[in-house]
C-alpha cells in the first residue's frame, strides 16, 4: 500500500514535474468537495462542473501557483469562486480587467462602497455582518462585494432576481439597524 502524500507533496509534484499521479489525487481529494461548494453558490450544475474543471486546469498549467500560505482547499476556493464569478458574468478574465480600467479611469476618488469595504474587516460593520443570516450575507456578497448584478446574483445563487432584491433590502434594513 502506498504512502498518502500531503496536499504540498502533490503539489510540488505537480508543479516540478508534471507529475500525472500525483494530479489525479489532488483531484479526487478536493474536486467532490469543491463542486459541492460550488453548488451552494450556484444552481447551474454545467457551470459549476466547467468552473471545477476550470480550476484544476489551473493547478495544473501551472497558471495558479501555490505559495504553502494557508489550506490548499481555500487556495482552490478561492481560484474556483473568482472562475465561478467570471462564468457567471459570462466575461472571464479580459472582461474583468477591461472594467476595473474603465473604474479607474472615470473616478477621481474612492465610492463610498470603496470607503466602507476598506474598513470592514475590523470595525462595526463586520460584526454587523456576522450577525446577518447566511442567506442575507450571500447576497450581500454577491451583489456588493462580487459586484454581480441582481439577475447575475440570482443565477449564481440560484434564486429567483425578486428574492435577491427582497435580501439585499432586508441585509440593508439590518446593518442600518445595527450601526445606528
Amino acid at each position: 500500500m502506498s504512502e498518502t502524500r500531503s496536499d504540498g507533496e502533490l503539489l510540488r509534484a505537480i508543479a516540478a514535474d508534471g507529475d500525472r499521479h500525483a494530479f489525479e489525487e489532488l483531484y479526487r481529494r478536493y474536486a467532490p468537495w469543491l463542486t459541492a461548494r460550488m453548488r451552494s453558490r450556484c444552481a447551474d450544475a454545467g457551470i459549476v462542473d466547467d468552473v471545477v474543471q476550470e480550476t484544476f486546469l489551473a493547478v495544473w498549467r501551472g497558471s495558479a501557483r501555490y505559495r504553502e500560505e494557508g489550506d490548499v482547499a481555500g487556495w482552490l476556493w478561492r481560484i474556483g469562486a473568482r472562475r465561478l464569478v467570471d462564468a457567471v458574468r459570462g466575461d472571464g478574465a479580459r472582461g474583468r480587467l477591461r472594467q476595473a480600467l474603465a473604474r479607474l479611469r472615470h473616478r477621481d476618488e474612492a465610492s463610498a462602497e470603496d470607503r466602507v469595504l476598506a474598513g470592514v474587516e475590523h470595525g462595526d460593520l463586520a460584526g454587523a455582518l456576522t450577525r446577518l443570516s447566511p442567506e442575507l450575507r450571500a447576497v450581500l456578497q454577491a451583489t456588493v462585494i462580487d459586484g454581480l448584478t441582481t439577475r447575475e446574483a440570482a443565477a449564481l445563487l440560484g434564486i429567483p432576481p425578486g428574492t435577491v432584491k427582497t435580501r439585499a433590502q432586508r441585509a440593508r434594513k439590518q446593518l442600518r439597524e445595527a450601526l445606528a
